[in-house]
């Protein structure tokens, strides 16, 4: 690990996309303005499951305005492949193919059948209005307990049933855990379909050149690179042949990261008409066209001892996805299944994960992907095994904690590297005690007031990106990342990236790590990414809380190599050992020696302009290092959630007072854009926990179709936020960075539902599904007041 304390790097520096970006002078994608650019849009099947029996598109065509009307079947002509599912490895996985528009039938609700492209969106919506389609309704299984049915009806006739792949994590003798086990817990968890809802929602602007045969896109991506590969795939195109240019992306949360069936179509469309083809997705299509998530039912058992040793757990995780596979496949599920022990060293496990097919939307990735399910589970087993025997659950968490000794620890799955659990549960509860909430509790208690407190403690996988790891656990892409770092003629550094910007800080992010090893002033450091023809290649892309971890990593080595050939070169010009040299705020002296000193900018312009009797020899002109970094492993972030709580009897209402994260991301390169992290996803998993829930009725049809009914927690709901920093830095990461930004999403909701049962200490609440709605609550505390 590279040593990077001090200076820029810890600094709480101010954002500096922010002032560009707060004073409207961004440009996301429906900012895109082409010349003779169409407007396209979608038409949506209205039903869950359906046989396409004719569609007439004659009345579309002829609509003044209009360009081009295609259908699925039109999508399945012009294409080399399905739509691509870059993680489908279950054992003996069914991979059904389906295509951007429905070809055949239908198989959830808000299924594109056909698109129109025409001189503005309101002539294509007009033109989707002609379009005569008849449907043959079939039957369908809307959720998880009717697809699972004997003799449930089938989305694809050819399978024996609706499951599309099981697989088991085993490790220890779990039998004999059990058999031997003090105490047996069993429980059900239940989590709601939920999505991310980024302000800005899904967009694409694609160009296909009729005379050079090339695919131009802008695409509002959190992976750039990924998708200009799954474009090729799509089309047999080669890369040379695709170009695809990120814009400023107003939010992404996972949902962005996926490859949607709106960049085949637009992208048809131009090929179809000759011109530029902008389709944006509106609200109310985005609630069943962006990709959904966070469904599941998880059947668990624990064995422990007497003294609260988890000796063995055993699950069944079913993930409940959607009509065709998305992007990303069950990978949330499979990630929720191989992370349900989460901190703990529990020695024997069973976890299985079943993959079941609805007629809904499909499954893909949204912020946390399968941790925040894995860590309700593991924190409620851990809260409820302490209530069975009476002694306190961080007692509990402290008996079963990964020792700091035992790391290097290899979980079921994954290799954690590093972690000072104990720790860091102490910082947590020294916020706590320095807040007063527990004086805040017993004065409302006395007033008559439910309030709670309560706790969850988590680990995070980040700096996702082992190539050969995720490739043999079928992940069908890589997760490497390179960088280009260059000082030019005038002193100032550009640095190259592949990833993407979301709101998530990684230009300054990056410049304050290529600024510090540099040793040149932050503002003379410009970060340039979004654009694949002239960015370095990002496997991965922004996603799996990797872009400070990784993409840090690879800035850091390629400007220390850039700075050692610095240094090389003053100290040639200087006539003395490099080693003898300090290099601050853009000027190279040497130490001791006041005034013998010479300016980056002076190196530059002989790097590139005036060589001659300048330059040493046996270096080559210009400064520019590019660094490809694939880490070894992943990298193990960790923090303990608490939450204080009230709770209104009569309306069951809850209200957050207060929330405290502390929290070990390694090494911190700017706890500015850390904190806001922490508390972006925090706000996230309060959303999941209380409010957010898309529904279908009971004729298999979308009800949540805009935000009066999907409701996301605003400033009134949002508590302050503390956190406190701790740092164990990955020793295998240059720097010791480690990831943070799922981080504030996987504890919250663990942590609400214990504050609520701990308001509510008379009724014996035991929330075991989320969101917790006040018709929920109150059901569950009238049953508590019955027992």
């Amino acid at each position: 690990m590279t040593d990077v304390g001090g200076g820029l790097i810890g600094a709480r520096v101010t954002r500096q996309e922010d002032v560009r970006l707060l004073t409207g002078r961004a440009q996301y994608i429906d900012d895109v303005r082409l010349p003779g650019m169409l407007e396209a849009a979608v038409l949506r099947s209205p039903l869950p499951h359906a046989r396409i029996v004719r569609i007439d598109v004659a009345a579309a065509n002829a609509h003044p305005g209009v360009f081009a009307v295609i259908t699925g079947e039109d999508v399945r002509a012009r294409v080399k492949a399905p739509q691509p599912v870059i993680w489908a490895s279950l054992p003996g996985m069914r991979v059904p193919e389906h295509y951007a528009l429905a070809v055949g039938k239908v198989l959830y609700p808000g299924q594109g059948v056909a698109a129109v492209a025409a001189k503005d969106r309101a002539t294509a919506e007009d033109a989707l209005e002609l379009i005569e389609v008849e449907y043959e309704e079939l039957p369908f299984v809307s959720t998880l307990e009717q697809a699972l049915a004997d003799g449930a009806p089938k989305l694809y006739e050819d399978w024996p049933d609706n499951i599309a792949g099981t697989g088991m994590v085993p490790m220890g003798d779990t039998a004999a855990a059990f058999a031997a086990a003090d105490v047996v817990l069993t429980e059900s968890f239940r989590f709601a379909r939920q999505m991310g809802t980024p302000i800005e929602t899904r967009g694409v602007v694609a160009t296909w050149d009729p005379f050079t045969d090339r695919l131009d896109v802008w695409l509002a991506t959190q992976a750039p690179n990924l998708a200009r590969e799954l474009f090729g795939e799509v089309f047999g195109l080669s890369m040379d042949r695709i170009r695809v240019r990120t814009p400023d992306v107003g939010g992404g949360f996972g949902n962005k990261f996926d490859f949607y069936g709106e960049e085949v179509v637009a992208s048809i469309l131009s090929r179809r008409t000759g011109k530029p083809v902008k389709l944006i997705e509106d609200r109310a299509e985005s609630f069943v066209a962006n990709a959904h998530s966070r469904e599941q039912k998880i059947d668990v058992a624990l064995a422990a001892k007497h003294d609260g040793t988890i000796t063995g757990l055993r699950a069944t995780v079913y993930g409940v996805l959607g009509g065709v596979l998305g992007t990303v496949g069950p990978s949330p599920c499979w990630t929720t299944t191989s992370l349900l022990t989460g901190p703990y060293a529990i020695p024997n496990v069973e976890l299985s994960l079943v993959a079941v097919m609805t007629n809904r939307s499909p499954y893909g990735s949204y912020r946390g992907y399968g941790l925040p399910k894995a860590n309700f589970v593991h924190e409620h087993l851990v809260e409820q095994l302490a209530k069975r025997l009476g002694i306190d659950a961080h007692a509990v968490r402290r008996k079963n904690f990964i020792p700091p000794e035992a790391f290097p620890y290899q979980s079921p799955v994954f290799v954690y590297d590093s972690g000072r659990y104990e720790e860091c549960l102490d910082l947590c509860l020294k916020a706590v005690e320095k807040a007063g909430w527990a004086e805040r509790q017993t004065e409302a208690r006395s007033r008559g007031s439910a309030v709670g407190i309560g706790y969850s403690f988590h680990n995070e996988l980040t700096g996702f990106g082992p190539s050969r790891i995720i490739n043999m656990a079928g992940l069908g892409h890589s997760g490497f990342d390179e960088e280009v770092v260059r000082v030019d003629s005038t002193g100032h550094v550009t640095v190259h990236t592949g990833l993407s910007a979301i709101g998530q800080g990684i230009h300054t992010t990056l410049a304050q790590v290529a600024a510090q090893t540099l040793g040149v002033p932050l503002d003379h450091v410009t970060v340039l990414s979004g654009d694949t023809d002239s960015c370095p290649y990002t496997g991965y892309g922004t996603a799996a809380s990797r872009g400070a971890a990784v993409g840090g990593a690879a800035v850091l080595n390629a400007s220390s190599r850039l700075r050692a050939k610095v240094l090389r070169v003053a100290g040639h010009l200087l006539e003395v050992s490099p080693d003898d040299l300090s290099l601050e705020d853009g000027v190279i002296s040497v130490k001791g020696v006041p005034g013998k000193e010479i300016t980056l900018a002076a190196i530059g312009d002989a790097a590139y302009r005036r060589l001659n009797g300048v330059w040493p020899e046996d270096e080559t002109p210009t400064l520019e290092e590019r660094e490809v970094y694939d880490p070894v492993n992943v990298a193990t972030s960790f923090g303990c959630t608490a939450v204080l709580a009230e709770v209104d009897r009569e309306t069951g209402v809850v209200t957050l007072l207060d929330y405290l994260i502390a929290h070990d991301c390694g090494t911190v390169i700017n706890p500015l854009i850390v904190d806001g992290q922490l508390h972006g996803g925090a706000a996230q998993a309060i959303g999941g926990a209380l409010y957010e829930e898309l529904v279908y009725g009971a004729d298999g049809r979308m009800e949540t179709t805009s935000f009066t009914g999907y409701l996301l927690p605003g400033a009134t709901e949002i508590p302050p936020f503390s956190v406190s920093h701790m740092a164990t830095p990955a020793e295998h990461i240059p720097g010791g960075f480690k990831g943070m930004g799922e981080a504030g999403v996987i504890g919250g909701g663990a942590a609400i539902a214990h504050a609520v049962e701990d308001a509510l200490p008379e009724y014996g609440i035991d929330i075991t599904s989320l969101p917790i709605t006040p018709p929920r609550l109150l059901a569950a505390m009238k049953r508590g007041a019955t027992r």
